[in-house]
């Protein structure tokens, strides 16, 4: 694969669509088209980042025989999905910070512990370049309703028996879907 040029389509507020042009390996060019949280994307070099966008909170209870899942709605498939809490890190946040703020923001809860950090991986690597954290902790106190109005999230704490079943039915983010498969084997 040989870059050629990447060109901004159409910005959004959260996103921006773009086109890379590339050359394969059989010298036909091609587009490939994707979305970014960079408003600006000018290079190659541009499409990779050190920081991430976003961070992901995977928390259990005080006693760790229950993970933390909310259950939201998403608009891009018009139905409710199992998900991690999680949200874009704020500028001058660090991970920490916007998972602590983001956890009760959507849940109510406070994220009293952090055990583990995953590193930097991406969102939807088919068609995005957004890259996120995993915080990995403890959390507690009440749930109450997601602070923000555009969000319908219903958070709630399973167990690892109640998960094997959730898995069977429902509809999960793969990254929500893979933690809780393995996490509910142990």
């Amino acid at each position: 694969m040989v870059f050629k040029s990447i060109q901004k389509k159409e910005e959004g507020k959260f996103i921006t669509r773009y086109d890379i042009t590339y050359e394969t390996v059989d010298k036909q060019e091609k587009v490939y088209e994707i979305i970014s949280r960079r408003k600006n994307l000018e290079s190659f070099e541009a499409l990779h980042s050190e920081k991430p966008d976003a961070v992901v909170i995977i928390v259990t209870d005080e006693t760790g025989e229950k993970i933390l899942i909310n259950k939201e709605f998403r608009l891009a498939v018009g139905d409710w999905v199992y998900n991690f809490p999680a949200g874009l890190i704020d500028p001058g946040e660090e991970p920490q910070q916007s998972a602590v703020r983001e956890l009760w923001e959507e849940t109510g809860l406070e994220l009293y512990e952090i055990d583990d950090f995953i590193g930097i991986s991406y969102s939807a690597v088919g068609f995005s370049n957004e890259t996120n954290v995993c915080v990995v902790g403890k959390a507690r106190g009440e749930f109450h309703e997601s602070t923000s109005t555009v969000e319908e999230i219903e958070a709630g704490w399973y167990t690892k028996a109640e998960i094997r079943e959730l898995l069977k039915t429902k509809r999960f983010a793969a990254r929500t879907q893979a933690y809780c498969y393995v996490w509910s084997k142990e």
